[in-house]
């Protein structure tokens, strides 16, 4: 047997004793295939048999180790009934009852007159004792075997203890050695145990519960941070295209800011040069914009368009819905009178004939501005000269179809995503590693903040009063329910219900929206809140983030305590897109509980979306946040940003040191294919 077999951790569980068919079909189900996925399934606590007793001394409901006699088989003629033993030791007796097990095999288990071992769970019937199906049953020779403390693994149906026990025993046992891939700075600095001696005293975790503060296992989640942080480095320097700088004068976009009535705020400075530094760079640009609500994302991106149209390029900005596009390109519009850019918009509902002409237009360059929606990376859409793409929302993208825009333009098209959703600093890293990110923290002057109160249903009939005020000023309302589940169903009723009882009281004043609908159905209603035809609009979170409805200033969330506080925050910023002040009801059934109480303090304090996010990962742990909620996925199977934070900016600063230095990455070629990253890279 190859002790140091790296390819064994790779291999099918089928090569291990005991994993037959049914064993790995019951192991895939925890998402273990390979021998590598075993590694990652750390025993939770310990069972601890250790404590040889007398049956005297049993306690019920403990796991208990007993030296025990059998002296009689009882073993029913009918089938399907339980098989018992009944054993003594000097101080009494203990029945031991067995289901689905044949008489051959207890009998040859537990020989009559022989000492044996037992150890198992014990219950208490009719005035005795008794184990059922003992977890071991050995000779008395093997009692120091059984008193060890075990390892107790999260397991699923059909595979018991014992036979799992059998199974990581083998990994363990054949574990192989790697080169070290951590430099020693950073062993030393946190006295960081190697990798097989931190597997293996986890493995043998002898305490009570996993400890995730242990150097052992906090050895194992840097390996994991990094792993994730090399891969999307190299993912970068992949995507490192050399392409031709751009020039231009910014004449353009000069001309629009002296047409704003506002200025830019210090983020958007910051971020435009950022932004211009790039497209005059000889690098196809990769970067991610992420702004709150409302903090002028669209405005930083125009400007960049402006200065590529400059350059003698084309520019494409595509949004998620036909409503969010409509919206960027009237704004345009409205700032670029007497500019000679030709803009135009393109969504699945623009006729035939009419896409028919932008497409032309596109293809020879007569357009130099285009607005949009999917339709913007169809086939039929051939540009002359891209030269920028920003994609707006951008989690709502996948990977493939951001990939099939930015590839119109070829080498040259340099692409900014942008996002609304913020994303905990602790997590930057580990979800945007790939790209450079420019951050716009701070809002424009005009923005007035909103005033956040809580609310008990009781008081229900005070927010109805403050709603006929809204609708007698003309001003408009939206009224959120949670999605009580991921059914569209249950959400369709939750709001139906709600629509109803709305609609009683405000007649022909009510609109309702919900994911049961159609795209079609869902844009007529945002229409008819946009142009005023609905004053007070009923939704689940199906409203989009970016859209302006500047005269919305009240927003009630009904049972808020369904919501985390970032997407509390995202649904307030639905209000107060105007120059109006503006309410946001946090409305709850019952008095506050204390988790509820601290995100309404919080949301009351601060406006600030990065640090609602940070709050919430700390409330709520990062699993539940609105970025990875969307992905459908977690980044991480051992790191935690809320109790691993020193780790993840450690890493950042060493993958900084990496980059600055240009090491050469293939001494974490093992450590990539442990962490499954080099699939990922292919």
């Amino acid at each position: 047997m190859q002790r140091n077999n790296k390819e064994f951790l790779f291999q099918n569980l089928k090569i291990l004793d005991g994993v037959g068919v049914k064993i790995s079909k019951y192991l895939k189900k925890k998402n273990i295939e390979q021998i590598v996925d075993l590694l990652w399934n750390f025993p939770y606590s310990n069972t601890d048999r250790s404590n040889l007793v007398k049956i005297n001394e049993l306690e019920i409901g403990k796991i208990c180790t007993i030296k025990i006699i059998p002296e009689k088989y009882n073993f029913p003629r009918i089938r399907n009934l339980p098989k018992k033993v009944i054993a003594r030791d000097e101080t009494g007796v203990i029945d031991l009852i067995f289901f689905n097990s044949y008489e051959t095999y207890i009998k040859k288990i537990l020989p009559i007159n022989k000492t044996v071992i037992i150890s198992g769970k014990i219950n208490y019937y009719k005035k005795r004792y008794q184990i059922v199906n003992p977890a071991y049953i050995t000779e008395e020779k093997n009692l120091d075997y059984v008193r060890q403390d075990i390892p107790k693994y999260s397991l699923t149906e059909g595979i018991n203890e014992k036979i799992y026990r059998k199974i990581i025993s083998q990994v363990l046992e054949r574990l192989p050695s790697f080169d070290e891939w951590l430099d020693k700075e950073i062993l030393d600095q946190n006295n960081f145990d190697g990798w097989k001696n931190s597997l293996t005293f986890i493995h043998k975790n002898t305490k009570e519960k996993l400890d995730l503060n242990s150097n052992q296992y906090k050895r194992l989640v840097f390996d994991e941070i990094l792993a994730n942080s090399i891969n999307l480095l190299l993912n970068k320097k992949k995507f490192k295209i050399k392409k031709k700088p751009k020039s231009f004068s910014l004449n353009l976009q000069n001309t629009l800011l002296s047409k704003l009535k506002f200025e830019l705020t210090a983020d958007q400075k910051n971020v435009i040069n950022e932004i211009n530094s790039d497209l005059k760079s000889p690098f196809k640009m990769f970067r991610l914009l992420q702004g709150d609500v409302g903090s002028g994302k669209t405005i930083v991106a125009i400007l960049a368009a402006l200065n590529v149209v400059e350059a003698g390029y084309q520019a494409a900005f595509m949004a998620p819905t036909e409503i969010l596009a409509k919206q960027h390109f009237n704004l345009f519009k409205s700032l670029s009178k007497e500019m000679s850019i030709k803009s135009e918009l393109i969504t699945g509902k623009t006729p035939t004939a009419t896409k028919k002409g932008i497409y032309e237009k596109i293809a020879n360059g007569e357009i130099n501005l285009i607005f949009g929606t999917h339709a913007l990376f169809q086939s039929k859409t051939i540009f002359k000269k891209l030269g920028l793409a920003v994609i707006d929302e951008q989690h709502k993208f996948g990977v493939k179809q951001r990939r099939e825009f930015s590839n119109k333009g070829g080498a040259n098209c340099d692409i900014v995503l942008m996002s609304a959703t913020p994303i905990p600093r602790t997590m930057m890293m580990s979800m945007y590693g790939d790209l450079d990110v420019s951050r716009i923290i701070s809002k424009p002057s005009n923005r007035k903040n909103i005033l956040t109160l809580g609310k008990v249903s009781s008081k229900i009939k005070e927010i109805y009063q403050l709603i006929q005020k809204k609708i007698n000023t003309n001003e408009q309302v939206f009224w959120v329910c949670p999605l009580i589940e991921e059914s569209k169903k249950i959400d369709h009723q939750s709001v139906k219900v709600r629509f109803d009882h709305l609609n009683k009281i405000f007649k022909n004043e009510v609109g309702v929206i919900h994911g049961a609908m159609s795209p079609e159905d869902k844009n007529t209603v945002l229409l008819n809140f946009l142009t005023k035809k609905i004053k007070v609009l009923v939704s689940t979170t199906v409203i989009e983030v970016g859209i302006d409805f500047p005269d919305a200033t009240l927003i009630i969330i009904e049972d808020a305590h369904k919501f985390g506080l970032a997407q509390l925050h995202q649904l307030r910023g639905r209000v107060g897109r105007g120059d109006k002040e503006s309410i946001c009801i946090l409305l709850f059934k019952n008095d506050l509980s204390e988790n509820a109480k601290k995100r309404i303090s919080i949301l009351k304090e601060s406006n600030d979306g990065f640090y609602i996010a940070e709050k919430d990962l700390h409330l709520r742990g990062y699993g539940d946040l609105i970025g990875f909620k969307q992905s459908g996925e977690k980044i991480f199977k051992l790191a935690d940003p809320n109790i691993h934070e020193s780790l993840f900016k450690q890493n950042e600063q060493y993958i900084k040191l990496l980059e600055k230095k240009r090491d050469d990455l293939d001494k974490f070629n093992d450590l990539l294919k442990i962490f499954k990253k080099s699939e990922v890279l292919k």
